[in-house]
């Protein structure tokens, strides 16, 4: 589980890298930018949602010992 954990958020994180590429800069809601932008957040949410899972699993781990 820890191995697969690791892979989802090294994939999150690799699809904001991908997806900040593709953002204009001058313009980051126009009509492609704006796809980009919602990768973006999307990436962000999913990387800060593993995060919590690893968390709250440390967590459990301490509290069932």
């Amino acid at each position: 589980m820890k191995i697969f954990m690791r892979i989802l958020i090294v994939l999150s994180i690799g699809m904001v890298i991908f997806n900040a590429t593709k953002v204009n800069w001058e313009d980051p809601l126009s009509d492609k930018s704006s796809i980009a932008v919602i990768g973006i957040m999307a990436a962000l949410c999913a990387f800060l949602l593993l995060m919590l899972l690893m968390i709250s699993k440390k967590i459990s781990k301490k509290i069932n010992l």
